[in-house]
């Protein structure tokens, strides 16, 4: 059973160091607890996706630079998430405005290797079974 996600729920990547907000934007008609409920297609960097403090993964340029430099020892660097695709659902859901609603069970992968997952849908009342 799955929560649909909201504006101001909380997301985590395997290789950012803090927790990052979401944001909806594709839809605004659809309101749970009174925020916008996300869909599939909120996965724009910056956009919807907000960074994870420091990226830790090798996979980004940045930080494999940062390493090199620093004689192998890991450097992370300043995320800035890169997202491959959109939100990937782990069952069927309902449509919010005609789009897929976005769960809390959905995952979204980064380009640079991690995966983001939500660890708080930002509301609690809808459930999605």
């Amino acid at each position: 059973m799955g929560q649909i996600v909201t504006t101001g729920a909380q997301m985590v990547c395997s290789f950012g160091t803090a927790p990052a907000n979401f944001t909806a934007t594709n839809q605004q008609t659809v309101l749970v607890d009174g925020k916008p409920a996300g869909v599939l297609a909120d996965s724009a960097a910056m956009v919807n996706i907000a960074p994870f403090g420091m990226c830790t993964s090798l996979a980004n340029p940045a930080v494999a630079s940062a390493t090199a430099a620093a004689l192998g020892v890991l450097t992370p660097q300043p995320c800035a998430p890169l997202p491959a695709g959109t939100w990937i659902p782990s069952q069927f859901t309902v449509l919010c405005a005609g789009s897929p609603c976005l769960t809390n069970d959905c995952k979204l992968m980064c380009s640079y290797a991690g995966s983001i997952s939500i660890t708080n849908p930002g509301q609690v009342k809808t459930s999605i079974n």
